[in-house]
């Protein structure tokens, strides 16, 4: 689809991947409602846009789900319509076993990332199948690919949404509306901190020597996936090997996995 003059609302925008999305849309020539939880986020992603009434920044929780259900009315009436949806905002948790997280810690996950990308997909949907060409994007994570120690509940929370948006591409093979799943590797962005984890005891020297991909790259390859409707995007070289070790081997992906991970997990 095209997305000169198309109006996208992307989740996550206030930050990292989600903010670099919002910017490459509105290069090409797009319109953005740019959603997050925190208003800071959103005022610095619009100083970098510098674009005018082509951009609405929209502070919502995306786990309020009376307050997403009422974002697509609000939307329309300020742009029109709704061409696309992106999903991107997501948080992880504290690098520790699943017998050491709290329950809360687990239910925050997947109200973030799990039912965060189930109320504002069904809250736009029926705009985004009215539409003659649309686009869904939902971003999961290599770590819904294959287990990650120390983040269990995450990859829970991200392996859901892989099913879900599967689910969505099946029922919508032939409709107007095109649906993407996206498999990040490690990205350069600041999701510790934003999900309130301190980076520094979390990473230690085995997150060293990891190369991450730029959010910028990361951005540009979600939006080519708006534009040529392509199902299923994987992002780095390290999400992509394991796409592929999770299909040819996935029983020799746990412990090899597991034993890259062992200096992460407290």
């Amino acid at each position: 689809m095209e997305i000169r003059d198309n109006v996208f609302v992307v989740t996550g925008a206030g930050n990292g991947i989600g903010r670099q999305v919002a910017l490459a849309l509105l290069a090409r020539g797009g319109r953005v409602a740019a959603v997050d939880l925190s208003e800071a986020g959103l005022k610095a992603t619009a100083d970098l846009a510098r674009a005018g009434d082509r951009l609405a920044t929209v502070p919502v929780d995306i786990t309020d789900r009376a307050a997403v259900l009422d974002l697509p009315a609000a939307i329309v009436a300020a742009h029109g319509q709704v061409d696309g949806l992106v999903n991107v905002a997501g948080i992880v948790h504290a690098f520790k076993p699943i017998a050491a997280l709290s329950f809360e810690d687990i239910e925050r996950v997947l109200a973030v990332n799990f039912w965060g990308t189930v109320n504002t997909t069904k809250a736009f949907l029926p705009l985004l199948a009215a539409r003659p060409a649309s686009s869904l994007v939902n971003v999961a994570s290599m770590g819904a690919l294959v287990p990650f120690p120390g983040q269990g509940a995450y990859g829970a929370s991200k392996a859901a949404v892989k099913l879900f948006t599967e689910g969505l591409i099946a029922e919508h093979q032939s409709g107007p509306l095109k649906v993407t799943v996206v498999f990040p590797g490690g990205i350069a962005t600041n999701i510790l901190g934003n999900s309130g984890i301190d980076a520094r005891s979390a990473v230690g020297q085995a997150g060293a020597a990891v190369k991450l991909t730029p959010p910028e790259q990361a951005a540009r390859q979600i939006v080519d996936a708006v534009v040529s409707g392509a199902p299923r995007v994987t992002i780095g070289k390290d999400a992509r090997m394991l796409d592929r070790i999770s299909r040819l081997m996935p029983a020799r992906a746990i412990p090899l996995i597991a034993k890259k991970m062992r200096e992460l997990v407290s």
